[in-house]
């Protein structure tokens, strides 16, 4: 019966995808490759096709690149039905509809979710209503930006200093635009990578000109009379004069419109299997909807089956190809979803390359190069294992340690250094930031599970 049913699905089904998104298209692209030859609708809240954000905090700010010309290429046709511009809105897991906007209904027999992540917000809306408060995250936020930059400000706040926020404020030092980042933990990146990394990436800074504020917030935006940004006001009570502010407080998962739809969803992401079938609110996995890309969270192997909400490139792709394969084959045949965590930037002329898992680790070990070069390789260990490494302009050793991590390899490594250098032979603490305390930017989300998220009522039990 099973068999005849993945038989219709595949010939005569309709599957629908909600994320018009780099994940949502690499799966409409694997669908086709793989014989679907039903229906295919795919929905997403903006009015472009989908598009490559990496390049809109990079080659886009400094004008090497045009806002309007990041559309992904299409591997293949993949003959479908486009709902752009009209977000998702409800769910009704019983009739099998996704709810739209303007409200028009889209049946579907399978439906995958790739709706990803939105920037944070300054949470005071008075003030992000400002004349030249901005974020960065879509097509649009980046064309805006660009035009600021390009006017020539006399100097740019930007509020966090995660990957996104250091980004930009290498672009506005390269293009000679004076530029303050804020941060409240005691350096950049220390979400993302621990403080004995972020302290290299402090120095990378301020040695290219930026005006770096640790251990602070920000209070207030302040306005002028016709409603522009004019000041941004700390909580070390400073007040620097800014005429563009870029918010860069990290994202926000886009789950919203699934509140009361009876999934596993919440702030964190949509909870899934290792196979992407998605989770409803009981922990009881779905047939029919799946998840992939950064809304996902999802555990894995290699990581202690930890829930991971990975906000990368290559995981949404390699995600989104594993969810369209599962979707439409029989169970026996579907397979788990066991990327290995990557991660790129680019910033102040350093290339910096990441796998595995950084903020799992509690150990650093610097194993080749120098940070005071700043070009060197971190490896991080957990227990007794190597669970992640960072490059600092040294990308070729990654590949060498995620092979490491795949086979569980000892912590502390046990081999010499290449440089043999004294200081690189003890590992010291990776110096990450306590988890409940804020900090921007992790591009790995360790999730679980938060008491939180529970709908459900527990009786005790009666003998």
């Amino acid at each position: 019966m099973a068999a005849d049913y993945m038989d219709w699905l595949r010939r005569e089904g309709r599957i629908v995808i909600v994320g018009a998104s780099l994940a949502g298209l690499r799966a409409a692209e694997t669908l086709r490759a793989e014989g679907f030859a039903g229906e295919l609708t795919l929905i997403g809240d903006e009015p472009y096709e989908p598009y490559d954000r990496p390049p809109l905090s990079k080659s886009v700010l400094l004008g090497m690149a045009s806002p309007h010309r990041t559309e992904l290429p299409h591997r293949r046709d993949i003959d479908a039905k486009w709902r752009l511009g009209v977000p998702a809105t409800g769910l009704d897991l019983t009739a099998k509809r996704v709810k739209l906007a303007d409200g028009d209904e889209v049946p579907y027999d399978r439906l995958l979710i790739a709706t990803g992540v939105r920037a944070r917000p300054w949470p005071k809306e008075d003030e992000a209503r400002l004349t030249g408060v901005c974020v960065l995250r879509t097509r649009d936020d980046a064309a805006d930006l660009y035009q600021r930059l390009k006017a020539g400000p006399r100097r740019v706040f930007v509020i966090g200093a995660g990957f996104a926020g250091s980004e930009i404020a290498s672009a506005c030092r390269e293009m000679g635009i004076p530029v303050t980042v804020a941060e409240r933990a005691g350096a950049p990146l220390v979400g993302a990578l621990g403080g004995v990394i972020g302290a290299v990436a402090a120095d990378l800074q301020t040695e290219n000109g930026v005006d770096l504020r640790t251990h602070v917030t920000v209070t207030s935006l302040e306005g002028d009379s016709i409603g522009r940004v004019r000041a941004v006001h700390l909580s070390d009570e400073s007040v620097v004069e800014a005429d563009v502010v870029v918010v860069s407080l990290g994202s926000q998962r886009n789950t919203e419109w699934l509140t009361g739809s009876g999934l596993g969803a919440g702030p964190r992401g949509i909870a899934c299997d290792a196979g992407c079938r998605a989770f409803d609110f009981r922990g009881i996995v779905t047939d029919d909807v799946f998840v992939a890309g950064d809304v996902a969270r999802s555990p894995h192997a290699l990581f202690g089956y930890q829930f991971l909400s990975l906000e990368h490139w290559g995981n949404a792709v390699a995600q989104a190809e594993t969810a369209a394969h599962n979707m439409i084959c029989r169970g026996a045949d579907r397979r788990p979803h066991l990327w290995m965590p990557a991660f790129w930037s680019s910033m102040f002329g350093v290339n910096i390359k990441s796998v595995g898992v950084p903020p799992m680790g509690d150990q650093l070990m610097i194993t080749q190069g120098s940070p005071a070069e700043r070009r060197f390789v971190g490896v991080y260990g957990y227990q007794g294992r190597v669970i992640a490494a960072v490059s600092f302009d040294n990308t070729r050793w990654l590949e060498f340690y995620a092979r490491q991590i795949e086979r569980g390899a000892p912590f502390p490594v046990e081999y010499a250094t290449v440089d043999r250098r004294p200081e690189n032979r003890q590992p010291v603490a990776a110096d990450f930031p306590d988890p409940s305390l804020p900090t921007h930017g992790p591009t790995v989300t360790l999730s679980g599970y938060s008491p939180a998220d529970q709908q459900l009522v527990f009786h005790p039990a009666r003998h």
